[in-house]
């Protein structure tokens, strides 16, 4: 039977953070500092590393270009569903006269009021609109073609 190899022992100087994150993370993990450091060690040598590294920055980055994708479909639909309502909203409303101008200007701050009080009470209770226009597109009937206007 042959004998296990004696460990070699070293001794390296740590910066006090460095040294009191080391204690904390081997007193939480029940092990001794030796083998923290020797594991971390060996990590830092694997020749794997690099490809564990490049793995976890794939994963980030899948993430990062699945959440931008997102952001820009939301994105779209606001400026879609702005543009579709100021479309009607020029088409369907005739310019006033001059006296009942001046009577919806005044009107015109109360209404952004509440305009914004409703906007807020949507915002904090949803659902958002994105999800409505997937729910509608998705459910549209059999044999009915989903079309954007």
């Amino acid at each position: 039977m042959t004998g296990r190899k004696k460990k070699a022992q070293i001794s390296v100087y740590l910066d006090p953070d460095v040294m009191a994150m080391l204690s904390d993370f081997a007193a939480r993990r029940e092990q001794s500092l030796s083998l923290i450091a020797e594991a971390a060690i060996a990590s830092f040598l694997s020749p794997d590393d690099a490809q564990r590294r490049e793995a976890v920055v794939a994963k980030r980055l899948d993430q990062i270009d699945r959440r931008l994708t997102r952001i820009e479909r939301d994105v779209g639909i606001s400026v879609e569903t702005m543009a579709v309502f100021i479309r009607f909203w020029l088409t369907t409303t005739p310019a006033l006269p001059e006296p009942a101008a001046q009577a919806a200007r005044a009107m015109a701050g109360k209404r952004y009021d509440a305009f914004i009080t409703a906007l807020g009470r949507r915002l904090a209770q949803g659902p958002k609109l994105r999800q409505e226009i997937v729910e509608d597109v998705g459910e549209a009937p059999a044999g009915e073609e989903k079309t954007a206007s």
